[in-house]
């Protein structure tokens, strides 16, 4: 899997409509009910989908309560510890996941378009996204029978070993900005390990993870009642509901910081249930003076304004070195034009429009920030376009600041940039390591030897070197510090849902003889 962390109509019965902008009749939405126990439950509250290219209501979804939530962690308590998965040999979880990949595949174009619909990405994106979905999906398919212990030469007579075994019913929320890549991130380790979830898309772009489960549920009869439930609702009820019960054994999130804080208090006050966390980011991309000036422009810009920045790896401090720093800056100035806004499901839109109005306010009160705190090089506005003018769009925006800056220090999660300056390697050292995130960096330079030297010295979870933003299914993904705990992807991704086990076999039929 290779991911380069690279509307209209609306909803029927099943299927999302491919219909128009300017529809003269309105289309009647779907209300989607929450997948529990291989059922569609309704809740006595619903919620609004929005498109964020122009604001209007596509869907209505389940506003869960506890209690919703309750009856799915129930069913997947019941299946994991009573039900048929617990007996399931890994061949038959890998085959399991190999169908869900195929499925993916099968209905890309779909669930490609209903994403866009739903998060605002361009299109080209979201197809990105349904190939590494289905890429991930296989890649634990096949880890699912390679799953082992170890055979331990302890000085006894006794043969000694471990035994791998799922950590239970395991909680995943999942973020709104890949929303079905992400879930799979977590889905994947998780059912190839054997165990039952309870998965929570973000309120904001709930959609194709429901339609999965749709998918999962007409397609994949093997997969027993109970092992996969999808609630939808609001963070601070839904979302904590899962994390405070004490019938979930693990829960693994993908989000802000301050909700990961949040968590890990709620893992404290109830049943310290093991946590994994992929949080923030404010990841430096640095860039020598003898860095390719136009390999540096490309990945400047790219690393940053991808998925209109919203992005946890986002490269949103550009270290540049000070004898180039106006020509890299000016070059990235002249490029910005190219990053064309517009309708996401245009082929040829580079930049579609933000997840939600709240966040569109929030990044908007960031870019303010900055103007009086630093040097507003471009952007910074909303677009003039009429076409654009009832989607959540804002330019891509470039600063120039140094590192004490508000808008250098916090995650934005939005298309702005801060460009600082630096002399030399232990000056960007210095600089890159002043954060309390540690999630990405990148480094260009053709001294291979410097570009090293950074790699050791950087304080983060993932490093590039002249590049940025690749992400393989084979490796793991995960940051230092305040950018969380545990990693996703990879061998390390499988090991965040398994427990381990000692079991010791006396070999000897002598009494122990202590007393």
């Amino acid at each position: 899997m290779v991911h380069y962390v690279a509307h209209r109509g609306a909803v029927r019965s099943n299927a999302p409509v491919r219909g128009r902008h300017n529809m003269k009749t309105k289309p009647q939405l779907k209300t989607y009910k929450n997948f529990v126990n291989n059922d569609w439950t309704a809740s006595k509250k619903t919620r609004e989908v929005v498109n964020p290219f122009n604001g209007t209501t596509i869907a209505m979804v389940a506003e869960s309560s506890r209690k919703d939530v309750d009856d799915a962690v129930a069913a997947a308590r019941e299946a994991f510890d009573r039900g048929p998965w617990r007996e399931s040999t890994a061949q038959q979880r890998g085959r399991i996941l190999f169908a869900m990949a195929d499925l993916v595949r099968k209905h890309a174009a779909m669930l490609a378009e209903l994403e866009t619909l739903n998060c605002g990405k361009p299109i080209v994106e979201s197809e990105f996204d349904m190939s590494d979905t289905a890429s991930c999906f296989e890649y634990y398919g096949g880890l699912a029978t390679k799953i082992h212990g170890e055979t331990l030469p302890v000085p006894d007579n006794a043969l000694n070993m471990t035994l791998r075994e799922p950590v239970g019913v395991a909680g995943l929320i999942v973020p709104w900005n890949y929303p079905l890549m992400l879930a799979a991130w977590k889905l994947g380790p998780a059912l190839a390990a054997g165990c039952t979830v309870v998965l929570k898309p973000a309120e904001q772009t709930p959609l194709t993870t429901l339609e999965f489960a749709r998918l999962v549920q007409e397609n994949i009869r093997e997969l027993p009642p109970g092992v996969l439930n999808v609630v939808t609702g609001d963070g601070p009820v839904a979302g904590r509901a899962i994390v405070e019960s004490m019938k979930v054994d693990k829960v693994a999130f993908t989000g802000g910081t301050e909700t990961g804080r949040a968590i890990l208090k709620g893992v404290a006050d109830s049943n310290l249930k093991k946590v994994s966390l992929e949080l923030g980011g404010k990841s430096p991309n640095i860039f020598f003076s003898d860095a390719d000036l136009d390999a540096a422009t490309d990945g400047a810009l790219f690393g940053v304004f991808i998925n209109q920045g919203e992005v946890c790896s986002a490269g949103s401090r550009i270290l540049i070195q000070q004898d180039v720093f106006k020509k890299l800056v000016a070059r990235m100035k002249e490029t910005l034009p190219r990053i064309r806004l517009g309708d996401p499901l245009n082929r040829e839109t580079k930049m579609g429009p933000l997840v939600s109005k709240d966040h569109l306010q929030k990044v908007e009160s960031y870019i303010e920030i900055g103007r009086k705190e630093a040097k507003l090089i471009a952007g910074g506005r909303r677009p003039s376009s009429n076409q654009l003018k009832n989607g959540y769009f804002i330019e891509p925006t470039i600063f120039e600041s140094g590192n004490n800056s508000r808008i250098a220090r916090e995650e934005i999660f939005g298309p702005v940039v801060t460009c600082i300056p630096f002399k030399n390697e232990d000056d960007a050292l210095e600089i890159a390591n002043d954060t309390p995130y540690g999630l990405a960096a990148a480094v260009w330079s053709r001294d291979i030897f410097r570009c090293l030297r950074m790699v050791k010295r950087l304080r983060a979870g993932i490093v590039w070197v002249n590049t940025m933003q690749p992400c393989y299914v084979e490796s793991p993904w995960g940051g230092y510090k305040q950018s969380g705990h545990g990693r996703e992807l990879s061998l390390h991704g499988i090991e965040e849902f398994l427990e381990t086990k000692q079991v010791h076999i006396n070999l000897s039929e002598q009494p122990i003889g202590w007393y």
